[in-house]
C-alpha cells in the first residue's frame, strides 16, 4: 500500500509513502481514492490531514508513466473527489508540492506548510499546461494576475511568500503533523470556506489580458505552452468551472503529444540522468568539505562564489597582496549584485564573503580537499601552479584545472599523484551558468571523476563528461558555428541577416552579436594558440577586425558599431568593406532565414557526430545538455542532437552534401551517414 490511514480522535491522517518523491503513480491515485471513500463513510471522522513520508510532499506526476496511456483513476477525477469529500481535507506540505502534487493540494479545503516548503505548477517547463484543474482553481484562490504569473513561468513559490499571496493558509513551525492536526481541529469548529470550484474569479482591468499576452509572448520566445497556459487562466476567468476544466484538459492533451513537449521531456530526462552517469555506478567520490581557487579574476571569482553558494569554505590564492584584494573585490561585487537582484539578503552576502580567505601562501592549502586552478589560459603558467600544488596539497586532495581549450594531460604532466587530477571547465559567469564540462585525463582515477560529478551536484550544475580535444565538446562545436557564420558572409549574407536568422531559430543572440559581447580578442588568442600547434583556423574577417582592434562592445566596435554608452549594434561600413574585399572571389547568392540556419546548424550536427565517434562525448544527450546550458540552444528544441533526429538524419546528410558541393560546409561524417541509415544516433558509451 502506498497510502495509510491513522486516526487522532476525530481527525484522520492520510499518509502517502511512495519513495523517492511520492509521485502520483496509478497506485497512489487509486489508494487516495479509496481513502476518500473510506473516510467519507466513517461518521467518527470530522476532517482529514493529507501528509507525506520522506523528503517531500507529492512532487508531481510519476515520470515512469510519461508517454504511456493514462490509467484510472485519472488525476482530475481524484482532485475532484477530494474537493467534494464530505469531510474537509488539509494538505500538510513539506519539501515541494509541484504540478499534480499542488493540484491535489488545491483540491483540499486548506493548505499548510513548513517554512522551507515550496509550491508551484511547473508544467510549462515540460511544454504542457496543468491538466488536473491547476489553471482553473488557482485564479479562484489568488486571482488571475498571480495565477498567470505562476502557470506561465512555472516558477515555484516559497512557503512564506505563498502564505502572503494566499496560496497556503498557514506556515507551521515545528512538527508538521501535529500542526496540521491542530489546524484541522480548529478549522472544523469554524465556518468552512467554499471549495475552490464554487468560488468566483476576481475581475481584472479591461486591458489585462491583452497586456499580459504581449508580456508572456515576449518572455516565451517561441514556446507554445506559456501562451496556452495563459489562455486556460483566461477561460477560467470568463467561463464556468466545468467549461474551463474541459478547456484546460483539451489543451493539456493537445500539448502532451506536441514536438515541443517531446523535446522538453527529452531534456528533463537528460538533466535528471546527468549528475549520476551509469559508468560511475558504485564508484564512491571523495569527500569535499573545503575548497580553494587559484586566481581571483572574473572566472576564479565566479567559481569561488559558486563554491560559497554551496556552503563550502574557500581559500582564494593570488600571486601578490594587490591581486588578492582585487579577487576579494570581485567576489564582493558578485554577492552585492545578488543582493541588488533580491537573490540573497545583505546578511547572507556578508556571511558568504566572510567564508573566503585570501592569501598568497600556497602552504595554507595543505589540508584542502579540492583545489581549482583558474589562472590565465597559458600552458606554462598553469603547469607552474600545479607544480606548486602537488608539493603542498595532500596526496588525496583533488586538483582541477579550469581550462577552455588547453590539454589537461599536458597541464598535469609531471605532477605527483596524477590520478587525483582532472579538468573542470566552468562557463562564464561561473556562479550563474549551469554547465560544467568534466574532463578526465589518461591518469584520472574513477573516484576523482566521481568527485567531479559530486561537486556538480553540490553546485547545482549540469555535469557532462568530455574527452580531451581542442575545445572539448562545446567550444569545439562553437568553432564550427563561427566558421560557418563567416562563410555565410563571404557568400553574400550580412551579419544582421545571420544574427536575425539564428534568433529566429531560438538562440538568445546571433553569433556575431555574441562575439561582440564576449570580445573578439578571446577567440583571436585561441586561434593564435591553434596556429602554434600547426592548425589553420578559418576566420578571415575576424582576423582583419582584430588587426584593427575592433574587439566588440568593449572597444566601441566589432562586427557592429556601438555608440558610446549604448550596447545597441549598428551597421558598420568598415565591416561591410572588409567583407566585400574578402568575398571578391566567392560566388554570391541570396540567403533566406531557413538557408542561413541550415548553413550554421547542420555543420554543427556534423561536428557533433565526430565528437560522438571519437568518444569525446559518450551520449548524444550529453551534447544536447552542453548546447542548451552552455550556448543557449533553444531548450524547446531539445538540444542540437534531438533537433537533428527530429529533422531527419537522412535529410541532414543530403543537405550537407549540397552545402559541401557549394564549398559551404564539410561533407557528412561517416558516423552521420551510418546514423542516417538507422534514423538515430548511436551511443558509443558501451
Amino acid at each position: 500500500m502506498t497510502v495509510t490511514i491513522e486516526r487522532n480522535g476525530d481527525i484522520a491522517i492520510v499518509t502517502i509513502d511512495n519513495p523517492p518523491v511520492n509521485a502520483l503513480s496509478q497506485a497512489v491515485r487509486q489508494d487516495l481514492w479509496n481513502a476518500a471513500e473510506t473516510l467519507d463513510a466513517d461518521p467518527s471522522v470530522r476532517a482529514v490531514v493529507l501528509i507525506c513520508d520522506g523528503r517531500t510532499f507529492i512532487a508531481g506526476a510519476d515520470v515512469n508513466e510519461f508517454g504511456k496511456p493514462p490509467m484510472p483513476p485519472h488525476l482530475p477525477d481524484l482532485v475532484a473527489r477530494i474537493e467534494t469529500a464530505a469531510k474537509p481535507w488539509v494538505a500538510a506540505i513539506h519539501g515541494s508540492a509541484l504540478g499534480g502534487g499542488f493540484e491535489v493540494a488545491l483540491g483540499c479545503r486548506f493548505r499548510i506548510a513548513v517554512p522551507s516548503a515550496s509550491v508551484g505548477l511547473p508544467e510549462v517547463r515540460l511544454g504542457i499546461v496543468p491538466g488536473a484543474g491547476g489553471t482553473v482553481r488557482l485564479p479562484r484562490l489568488i486571482g488571475p494576475a498571480l495565477a498567470t504569473e505562476m502557470v506561465t513561468t512555472g516558477t515555484p513559490v516559497a512557503a512564506p511568500k505563498a502564505r502572503s499571496q494566499g496560496l497556503i493558509d498557514a506556515v507551521v513551525e515545528g512538527d508538521l503533523e501535529k500542526g496540521a492536526i491542530d489546524f484541522a481541529r480548529s478549522a472544523i469548529d469554524q465556518s468552512l470556506p467554499l471549495p475552490l470550484r464554487q468560488r468566483g474569479v476576481p475581475a481584472v482591468d479591461a486591458t489585462f489580458w491583452e497586456t499580459t499576452s504581449r508580456a508572456v509572448a515576449s518572455r516565451a520566445k517561441r514556446e507554445d505552452a506559456p501562451l496556452r497556459a495563459l489562455a486556460c487562466v483566461r477561460k477560467a476567468a470568463e467561463a464556468d468551472f466545468d467549461t474551463a476544466m474541459a478547456f484546460e484538459r483539451q489543451t493539456f492533451l493537445e500539448l502532451r503529444g506536441s514536438p515541443q513537449a517531446a523535446a522538453l521531456r527529452h531534456v528533463f530526462f537528460a538533466e535528471r540522468a546527468a549528475p549520476r552517469p551509469p559508468e560511475l555506478a558504485g564508484v564512491e567520490p571523495r569527500k569535499i568539505r573545503s575548497a580553494a581557487v587559484i586566481g581571483g579574476g572574473t572566472m576564479g571569482a565566479g567559481i569561488a562564489a559558486a563554491l560559497r553558494d554551496a556552503g563550502l569554505p574557500v581559500t582564494l590564492v593570488e600571486r601578490d597582496e594587490a591581486a588578492v584584494e582585487r579577487g576579494l573585490s570581485n567576489l564582493r561585487s558578485i554577492f552585492e549584485g545578488s543582493v541588488k537582484r533580491g537573490k540573497i539578503s545583505p546578511d547572507v552576502a556578508a556571511a558568504r564573503l566572510a567564508g573566503v580567505t585570501g592569501t598568497t601562501d600556497y602552504s595554507q592549502l595543505s589540508a584542502t580537499d579540492l583545489v581549482i586552478e583558474a589562472v590565465f589560459e597559458d600552458l606554462d603558467v598553469k603547469r607552474e601552479v600545479f607544480s606548486r600544488l602537488s608539493t603542498v596539497c595532500r596526496a588525496d586532495a583533488v586538483l582541477a584545472t579550469n581550462t577552455s581549450y588547453l590539454n589537461p594531460d599536458q597541464i598535469a604532466a609531471g605532477i605527483r599523484h596524477p590520478e587525483r587530477f582532472l579538468g573542470l571547465h566552468f562557463f562564464s559567469p561561473a556562479h550563474v551558468m549551469k554547465l560544467l564540462e568534466i574532463v578526465p585525463t589518461a591518469h584520472t582515477a574513477p573516484a576523482t571523476l566521481a568527485t567531479g560529478f559530486a561537486l556538480a551536484r553540490m553546485l547545482n550544475k549540469i555535469p557532462v563528461r568530455a574527452g580531451i580535444c581542442d575545445g572539448f565538446i562545446g567550444n569545439r562545436i562553437l568553432k564550427v558555428t563561427r566558421a560557418q557564420a563567416e562563410r555565410l558572409l563571404l557568400a553574400g549574407a550580412t551579419p544582421q541577416a545571420v544574427d536575425t536568422a539564428m534568433r529566429s531559430f531560438g538562440l538568445p543572440m546571433g553569433p556575431f552579436e555574441a562575439q561582440d559581447l564576449g570580445g573578439l580578442d578571446i577567440a583571436a588568442f585561441q586561434r593564435k594558440a591553434a596556429r602554434a600547434r600547426g592548425e589553420t583556423p578559418f576566420a578571415p574577417i575576424a582576423e582583419r577586425l582584430c588587426a584593427l582592434e575592433r574587439f566588440g562592445q568593449k572597444s566601441g566596435g566589432g562586427w557592429y558599431d556601438y555608440a558610446k554608452g549604448d550596447r545597441t549594434p549598428g551597421h558598420s561600413e568598415i565591416v561591410a568593406d572588409i567583407i566585400a574585399g574578402e568575398a571578391r572571389e566567392t560566388p554570391q547568392r541570396a540567403w533566406d532565414e531557413a538557408s542561413i540556419i541550415d548553413c550554421i546548424v547542420l555543420p554543427m550536427v556534423n561536428e557533433a557526430t565526430k565528437i560522438l565517434d571519437e568518444k569525446v562525448a559518450l551520449r548524444a544527450e550529453d551534447i544536447d545538455l552542453v548546447e542548451i546550458h552552455g550556448y543557449g540552444f533553444p531548450r524547446w528544441r531539445g538540444g542540437l542532437m534531438h533537433y537533428a533526429k527530429g529533422r531527419g538524419l537522412a535529410e541532414i546528410a543530403a543537405r550537407l552534401e549540397g552545402l559541401a558541393a557549394e564549398g559551404l560546409a564539410e561533407t557528412p561524417s561517416d558516423l552521420l551517414r551510418r546514423c542516417a541509415e538507422g534514423g538515430q544516433f548511436v551511443s558509443t558509451s558501451t
